[in-house]
C-alpha cells in the first residue's frame, strides 16, 4: 500500500491584515495570505499562498498578526473548488496546524507583553515576616 504525505512548512510575510469569520456552529476561522520570496541570481520570484486557521489558533492569529508580520506556518495542503458566474474555480490552500510568529512589530509586541496592573491593597504585618 502506498504512503501519502501531505505536509507543508512555509515561511513568509502577510500581505494584509488577517480576516476572521465564524462557521454556523460558532467556530472561528481566520484567513490570511503569505508572500513567499525566492531569489535567483538575476531575479526574484514571489508566490502568494492562502492560509486558513481554525479554533483557538484562528483567534490567536487574528489578534496577533497584521500586514507585514513574518510567520512560519506548518499544516497540510487542501484543494478547494467552487462555482461562480463565469464557471468553475479552484485553488490550493494551506490549512495550518501551527503558526510561529517570527517577528512582531514593536507596537504589537509591547501590546502583547504589557502587564496589566490592578490596584491591590497590601496589608503589611511585621510579625508575619521572619526577617
Amino acid at each position: 500500500m502506498p504512503v501519502f504525505i501531505n505536509r507543508v512548512i512555509i515561511a513568509g510575510n502577510l500581505t494584509k491584515d488577517p480576516e476572521r469569520r465564524y462557521t454556523p456552529t460558532g467556530l472561528p476561522v481566520t484567513t490570511f495570505r503569505l508572500a513567499v520570496n525566492r531569489r535567483f541570481k538575476d531575479r526574484d520570484e514571489t508566490c502568494f499562498i492562502d492560509i486558513v486557521t481554525f479554533g483557538k489558533l484562528a483567534d490567536t492569529c487574528y489578534e496577533m498578526l497584521s500586514r507585514g508580520s513574518n510567520v512560519l506556518v506548518e499544516g497540510y495542503l487542501r484543494y478547494e473548488t467552487w462555482e461562480t458566474d463565469v464557471g468553475k474555480r479552484a485553488r490550493h490552500v494551506v490549512v495550518a496546524n501551527r503558526v510561529n510568529f517570527i517577528s512582531l512589530t514593536k507596537e504589537r509586541l509591547e501590546e502583547v507583553t504589557k502587564p496589566e496592573f490592578t490596584d491591590i491593597e497590601i496589608e503589611e504585618d511585621e510579625d508575619e515576616f521572619p526577617f
